[in-house]
């Protein structure tokens, strides 16, 4: 499938903001379901557009396939990245445009955004029963840090961190 990747415009943030909603839904990865307080940042692309990069893939058609928070150092959306470093957050891809390479593409994207920076490494923190994300990683040379390893809130699961270094 042939995916293009770039910034989301405008006029994509809801439909984008719904398939990443969807995509932590379906998972199962929210412990409140549609109650989780976390949907509302899940949604919030215009704000993380704001203040971080959100890239969109979409295919040949113009299709919106998935999306990715880019994090660059000094924004706000960063949860583990320190100096020199680049984070990714909320990676999601629709459950129809999954296994075709669309995760890979947009992990791939901000990975040379982190490079073309000049930055040391790129980082992310994901929830242990992603476990297709961590094939993915380890397929494209992320290594698992257990030592940054951490809890967002008191009685969840600690989510795993995993670096790239550049």
């Amino acid at each position: 499938m042939d995916v293009s990747i770039g910034p989301v415009g405008p006029s994509r943030y809801e439909e984008l903001g719904e398939i990443t909603a969807q995509a932590y839904l379906g998972d199962k990865l929210l412990d409140f379901g549609d109650e989780d307080p976390y949907l509302e940042q899940l949604r919030a692309i215009g704000r993380r557009a704001a203040e971080a990069e959100v890239l969109a893939a979409s295919d040949a058609g113009g299709r919106l396939l998935g999306g990715v928070t880019y994090v660059p150092p000094g924004s706000p959306w960063a949860d583990i990245a320190r100096s020199g470093e680049a984070e990714f957050r909320m990676l999601a891809v629709a459950s129809g445009a999954r296994g075709r390479g669309t995760g890979e593409a947009l992990v791939r994207a901000c990975v040379e955004r982190a490079r073309a920076a000049g930055l040391s490494r790129i980082v992310l923190s994901t929830h242990p029963a992603m476990l297709g994300a961590h094939r993915l990683y380890a397929r494209l040379g992320f290594v698992r840090t257990p030592e940054r390893d951490w809890n967002p809130l008191p009685g969840r699961p600690a989510l795993l961190t995993y670096q790239l270094d550049l």
